[in-house]
């Protein structure tokens, strides 16, 4: 599904032909480029695309099929990027990710949306606010789609944050949280996992985007972006430190919470132990004179009963005032 189709002069945006080839044409023929955007295209949809823009099969494979990790490739006539954005939902504790594939080449730009987690509609009406950073061409769209992406994993990190504060005020309160709390730490690290997983791979492509990377300077990319790139490279390097400590912080609450109930068990185990030590006595002492033998001392006493019952008090007390000195009670 075609979502928007334009072709590009000089940083302003054109009428483009209703047909893809002649959008290509025109664009070529005034020195711009076209841009088309598709959300979750069909194969057949799809093919009319390939064939007018000459994709690489291997990239189409991708761009169909999605559940790709990000990534950069380099093909004969083209550029093919993997971006995934994320979006994170408060109320549910829910990270999810879309993904935007993005076909480059000397005079059109090709993304192809899946899932909802996505700025492209936003992006290219700012693009189109401002001519002289459209006016360079396919690069400049590269570069506003990853900017972002990237700007928006740091707004979601910081909403990370935000929760992971509440939950570690939860589980540290004086009534030791909710009974719940294990798991929904346990469930707050599998979102920082699928949000690193988003993160994580990106930082290589940016860098060979930035020119930092190492190796052959990356094709169809104008050498005068690579400090934009640079700038998208370093928001993307503050984001996987914000992801490792976030994923850091909730290892050690998760490990600081399941010693905090080991301990809470020990007390209610030390407690138990207390009480069934106080109970033993009385059950000891009358468990003996509860025996039917004839010749037993202090039987046939008058006080023996109240004796007996002094002795089991005090020996309570006793026990009461030495398990509470250690803390057991």
């Amino acid at each position: 599904m075609i979502v928007d189709c334009a072709v590009y002069e000089k940083g302003r945006r054109t009428q483009a032909p209703g047909d893809l080839s002649e959008a290509l044409a025109a664009a070529r023929a005034v020195g711009g480029f076209v841009w088309i955007g598709l959300h979750s295209p069909t194969e057949d949809e799809f093919d009319l695309v390939t064939q007018e823009f000459g994709l690489h099969p291997l990239a189409v494979e991708d761009a169909l099929k999605a559940h790709q990790r990000p990534k950069l490739e380099v093909y004969d006539d083209s550029l093919f990027v993997v971006l995934k954005p994320v979006v994170y939902e408060p109320r549910s504790d829910a990270v999810s990710t879309g993904e935007i594939m993005i076909f480059l080449g000397d005079s059109f730009v090709v993304t192809v949306r899946h899932g909802e987690g996505s700025p492209l509609k936003a992006v290219r009406h700012r693009l189109e606010q401002e001519p002289k950073l459209l006016v360079k061409g396919p690069t400049a769209v590269l570069y506003a789609i990853a900017d972002a992406v990237v700007d928006h994993y740091m707004e979601v990190s910081s909403e990370l944050l935000t929760d992971l504060e509440g939950l570690e005020a939860d589980v540290f309160s004086p009534s030791g949280g909710s009974r719940d709390a294990a798991s929904r730490v346990y469930t707050f690290k599998r979102q920082i996992l699928e949000f690193r997983r988003a993160t994580g791979p990106l930082a290589l492509p940016v860098a060979r985007l930035a020119g930092t990377g190492g190796g052959v300077a990356v094709p169809f990319v104008n050498d005068k972006a690579r400090p934009f790139f640079r700038d998208v490279s370093d928001h993307l390097t503050r984001v996987n430190e914000a992801v490792d400590g976030l994923d850091r912080l909730v290892s050690d609450v998760l490990s600081a919470h399941l010693a905090q109930m080991s301990v809470r068990q020990n007390d209610d185990m030390r407690k138990i132990s207390a009480w069934a030590a106080m109970a033993a006595v009385p059950t000891m002492v009358a468990g003996v004179y509860g025996m039917n033998f004839e010749h037993m001392p202090e039987l046939t006493w008058r006080w023996s009963y109240p004796l007996l019952i002094a002795v089991m008090v005090a020996l309570e007390v006793l026990l009461y005032r030495l398990f509470k000195r250690r803390g057991w009670m």
